[in-house]
């Protein structure tokens, strides 16, 4: 099997529930997205989606992805869609670094090797270990009054688990997640996520104020180093995210002992195949995993759902629907959301059902001549 041809597109995907705001400023309107198909010569077609969440959020941009997709596309006609590993090789040889850029197309190459061999993608990934996965959602930014509404609004339509943005103000962001706290029910799982957005001084005066409230702290400082100054003194589970950009970067996150959970979106590893090798040796390291994203819609949902689904159920954390956080379609079949759960749609592949008529005209097209 070979690959015949490759098509990018460019479609923006604005959020339902307008802005979605983190701490200093930073705010995002929309997914902007870069979607993939790439066919082979037997006439299977395997699709990949990525979406930074706006410019300030991780080290990928939406203008670098529509430019490097083309750079590195040409480089994979004629190869063997299948060779999953050979394929990523490839493209960091041709193209050095820039793992997001390459996250697409990664992702429709897992695509179309299982669409060929005829099974879910989960099965590639190690088999389905739980039917669902129960998924969270987040309580942006906002004022006191308006992040209380919001959670009370995320708990009455049935979900148990919020991610509360915080990392900016510390004594704003106390009164916000205490706010949060007493308008939700008692046992609602809360995340507190600062998105790197603190000194290690602001992180332990969020942490000693807050001791009463029981939560998971996400991300709170840049550099590991900051992280673990914080984790000596913290008596509540940390979760990095932001931190984990590669095998490597997990494993010194392993050595130090600087967490008990990793988040781990798969544009920012560079596709499935990263997301998968650091997935597999985290859980055996004793990780708690969340498989998510940068952002995307059925396709990248897709992805993250068969990637969480594989994921030992005991050392899964949760899950997240980004197509439902979008107003437009990008595929038929999307992963089933029962409740606070999520499910992997039925079919081979990724099992979803793209429509290129929603996508608009490709913004980049190659195929062998």
């Amino acid at each position: 099997m070979q690959i015949e041809t490759i098509k990018a597109y460019h479609v923006v995907q604005p959020f339902v529930d307008g802005p979605y705001r983190m701490s200093k400023g930073r705010v995002a309107d929309c997914f902007d997205a870069v979607i993939v198909s790439i066919t082979s010569d037997s006439g299977v077609t395997g699709w990949g989606e990525m979406a930074p969440l706006g410019n300030f959020y991780s080290a990928a941009f939406p203008a670098g992805a529509r430019a490097g997709v083309p750079e590195i596309a040409p480089h994979l006609i004629g190869q063997n869609p299948c060779g999953l590993a050979s394929i990523g090789r490839l493209m960091d040889t041709v193209f050095k670094g820039h793992p997001y850029v390459k996250s697409a197309l990664d992702m429709a190459c897992w695509d179309l090797a299982a669409r060929a061999a005829g099974v879910p993608l989960v099965t590639l990934l190690g088999g389905k270990e739980s039917d669902m996965a129960e998924t969270y959602r987040v309580v942006t930014h906002g004022t006191l009054d308006q992040m209380a509404v919001l959670a009370k609004r995320i708990i009455a339509e049935g979900c148990r688990r919020l991610q509360v943005k915080v990392g900016g103000n510390v004594h704003d962001d106390i009164e916000r997640v205490t706010t949060v706290a007493s308008a939700v029910p008692k046992g609602t799982v809360i995340f507190c996520d600062a998105n790197a957005g603190w000194t290690p001084y602001q992180a332990r005066q969020f942490a000693d104020a807050t001791r009463g409230i029981d939560y998971t702290f996400e991300q709170p400082c840049t550099t590991l180093d900051e992280n673990m100054s914080v984790r000596r003194m913290l008596d509540k589970p940390m979760v990095l995210d932001e931190s984990v950009t590669s095998l490597g970067e997990m494993l010194e996150i392993h050595r130090r002992g600087a967490a008990d959970g990793l988040t781990l979106k798969i544009s920012r590893l560079g596709g499935v195949t990263q997301t998968r090798l650091i997935r597999d040796v985290a859980v055996d390291l004793g990780f708690m995993i969340t498989v998510e994203d940068t952002g995307g819609a059925e396709i990248d949902t897709a992805a993250m759902a068969h990637l969480s689904l594989s994921t030992p159920a005991e050392r899964r954390l949760h899950a997240i629907a980004f197509h439902e956080w979008v107003t437009v379609r990008t595929a038929r079949n999307a992963p089933p959301v029962t409740g606070s759960h999520m499910g992997i749609p039925d079919g081979p592949g990724l099992g979803i059902d793209v429509d290129p008529s929603l996508l608009g005209e490709p913004f980049f097209e190659i195929g062998r001549t």
